[in-house]
């Protein structure tokens, strides 16, 4: 029974989850069994498109392909489903389909969301935490279960410890797990509390019913926080509450923490302790950190000032870079980020900020000195600093893409130009350092030996950086390239309007694919990139290899789906546009049609008789008019199709009251000689509407009257 209810209760929460992030759906079991909402989801959470069967009268194969998809896209995130079969969520087993989404939850939300906790990472594998994860704990064999346990001991601890942390600690509350100690309300309170302390009170909590709590709190998250209602008081308010349920939900609170701002006339909350994952003794080591650091800036100051020789300056530049080296890697480990969104602590921020102030003295002492070089030599000094920056500088891969490639290209420019006089700085520099002095005077030998390193290891490098930049840059050119043919694509693959604006839709389509040489575009990227990978994997970059090869794999299955969709968007705008033909001139045809044939009613029957001799061919256009409708109805966006729609239905509802009349409309005899064969056309004057209107919309998608 119990097992039976906590099911029940997953189902409602991972149903209104997933109608968190799509449109309504109503039976999770029944509505997932076609794949289609399914990848919707994948899409929704992912950011990818994914292949999709769709229409109203999918078969199963057609489902068990869409699940199929869903299945590998997922295996490619390295997520593992252990005993998850396209076969079984297309039946809709309870088990299967909430272990299905569970570990969909798991992934895209609860493992995501935690990852962004880089203080609290002590808690789970530097590996995705999604290794195997297959059905619902309910009904699940028991080798599931020792792998979910497994997953449970990453995320589960590091999302239990940021609650502890952010909310409960704070409020004397004890959590200890995602089950009973959420049952009385008091833990929902106090997340809420912990994000908008103006909207709970904390004493009055503590008085009031378990209901009363959970109800509150769950009010107060989706009204005020924009946290969507997961869950309801009975679902939590019983002596086993449903851990994955709870934990689907505390998600939605750490999603919205780190940013959701300030009531309005209040201050900005400080959203996350500055001593939170910082002990006594680590806040006492940051503190004598920034004595040692403001005293070696002092320090520094003051030699770099005083008097002395070339030589002498340089060994005290050289004691006080080697304190700095030291003390830097004994003090790294202090400087890791603790809050959510990256940000140090107070302590943190003021050493950091302490480091690159020494830091940036130091280096400007090491130029100075450099270009106090005699002669040639400190030209060779300065160039070696703008080398050694230009080597050192970060690609900057967290801009889009586009941006990415250019900021790279540019970077490649300043590269070359750097290395341009490499050459003759090196000719230059190996005699001075064989002479050790410069037209006869005399290079502090320590400096020119530290500047000799200095320039073997740019000489060594600067090749294979310009390769690296070559690549990268390449490489999202590419992914620039595949993102704009997305959104092109999105552009094209719309519900349309009317005739006009799809041919326009279609002129601009053409323009982009034909006029901008779309197709040859990629292949000319694809090329250069490959010739760039090459060069890149046979440098120093053997090791990146795979993931190389991989990128170029994946980037080619996406340009063949996406070219494959591209092709296909004008043959569908050309159907468009010529059932638009086709609709208005069999509209206006049958319209000034049934003008006559409404008049001819009135006449002879002879009169009658010949005008209807024609039918068939009447016949004929109204099922084209309806065609070509229905085609449009389903193509169009929702005005335009209901703008056809009232059209139709007045059209069809004039050819239907004149069948009515038809009918009773007479052949009369024929004279001799003997007659000819009855006209086919005449006789069909006398079969009912409704199966005419049967055959005139057979096989449509969408009915007519």
């Amino acid at each position: 029974q119990r097992l039976h209810e906590q099911e029940a209760v997953q189902k409602r929460t991972f149903t209104k989850w997933i109608n968190s992030h799509l449109e309504k759906m109503n039976d999770l079991f029944e509505d997932i069994k076609d794949g289609v909402k399914l990848l919707a989801l994948l899409e929704v959470l992912s950011g990818q498109r994914l292949p999709c069967e769709q229409g109203r009268h999918l078969k199963r194969i057609h489902w068990v392909s869409n699940i199929s998809t869903a299945l590998k896209f997922l295996e490619g995130r390295k997520i593992k489903l252990v005993n998850i079969h396209a076969t079984d969520v297309a039946d809709g087993r309870p088990s299967i389909v909430l272990g299905l989404i569970w570990t969909i939850i798991l992934y895209f939300q609860i493992e995501e969301l935690t990852s962004n906790l880089p203080a609290l990472q002590a808690f789970s594998n530097s590996s995705s935490s999604v290794d195997s994860l297959t059905s619902s704990e309910t009904g699940s064999p028991p080798v599931k279960r020792k792998v979910l346990h497994k997953f449970q001991g990453n995320a589960k601890k590091v999302l239990l410890r940021w609650v502890q942390c952010t909310a409960a600690k704070h409020h004397g509350i004890e959590v200890k797990d995602f089950g009973p100690s959420w049952r009385d309300g008091v833990a929902f309170q106090s997340m809420v509390h912990a994000i908008r302390p103006d909207l709970v009170d904390m004493e009055e909590v503590r008085r009031r019913s378990n209901r009363e709590n959970l109800e509150e709190a769950f009010s107060l998250a989706e009204n005020e926080l924009g946290i969507p209602r997961l869950l309801d008081p009975e679902d939590v308010d019983v002596d086993k509450p449903d851990e994955k349920s709870i934990m689907t939900y505390v998600a939605q609170f750490l999603k919205h923490y780190p940013n959701p701002g300030p009531a309005a006339g209040q201050q900005e909350v400080l959203l996350w302790p500055a001593d939170c994952n910082l002990t006594r003794e680590e806040r006492k080591m940051l503190r004598e950190l920034k004595v040692f650091l403001d005293q070696l800036e002092k320090d520094v100051l003051r030699a770099q000032g005083s008097d002395g020789n070339l030589s002498d300056k340089y060994q005290v530049f050289k004691h006080f870079h080697v304190q700095f080296e030291m003390k830097k890697k004994q003090a790294e480990p202090l400087l890791q980020p603790v809050h959510p969104d990256g940000k140090l602590s107070v302590d943190q921020a003021l050493v950091k900020q302490a480091w690159d102030h020494v830091s940036a003295r130091l280096l400007d002492w090491h130029i100075h000195l450099d270009k106090s070089l005699p002669g040639p030599l400190g030209s060779i000094g300065a160039w070696l600093h703008r080398a050694e920056m230009a080597l050192r500088e970060d690609f900057p891969l967290h801009h889009a893409p586009e941006e990415t490639a250019n900021v790279l290209h540019r970077k490649l420019q300043q590269h070359q130009d750097v290395l341009k006089n490499l050459e003759v700085h090196r000719r230059t520099f190996q005699q001075i350092h064989k002479d050790r002095s410069v037209h006869g005077v005399p290079v502090p030998p320590e400096q020119l030996q530290d500047m000799a390193e200095r320039f073997n290891f740019v000489s060594a490098h600067s090749h294979s950086h310009l390769i690296q930049l070559e690549f990268w840059e390449m490489k999202y050119r590419l992914t620039a390239f595949l993102l704009l043919a997305e959104s092109k694509l999105k552009s094209w693959i719309i519900k349309y309007g009317r005739r006009d604006s799809v041919e326009l839709l279609l002129r601009s389509y053409l323009t982009f694919t034909e006029g901008q040489r779309f197709f040859e575009q990629y292949e000319v990227l694809f090329t250069a990139l490959q010739r760039a990978a090459e060069v890149y994997v046979k440098s120093d970059s053997a090791d990146e290899a795979e993931g190389v090869s991989k990128f170029l794999a994946d980037a080619t299955v996406q340009w063949k789906n996406l070219a494959l969709e591209v092709r296909s968007v004008r043959s569908m705008l050309e159907e468009v546009i010529c059932n638009w033909e086709k609709y208005g001139s069999t509209v206006a045809a049958l319209q000034a049609w049934l003008e006559d044939a409404e008049q001819v009613l009135g006449q002879s029957e002879n009169i009658k008789r010949d005008f209807f001799r024609n039918l068939s061919h009447w016949i004929q256009q109204h099922m084209d008019m309806n065609d070509a409708g229905n085609f449009l109805i389903e193509t169009c966006d929702e005005t335009v199709s209901r703008d056809l729609k009232q059209q139709l239905l007045l059209l069809n509802g004039r050819w239907r009251e004149l069948f009515i009349k038809v009918k009773h409309v007479r052949t009369p005899p024929p004279p001799p000689p003997p007659p000819s064969p009855p006209n086919p056309a005449a006789l069909l004057l006398v079969y009912s509407t409704a199966e005419q209107m049967r055959w005139t919309n057979s096989g449509r998608t969408t009915r007519t009257p």
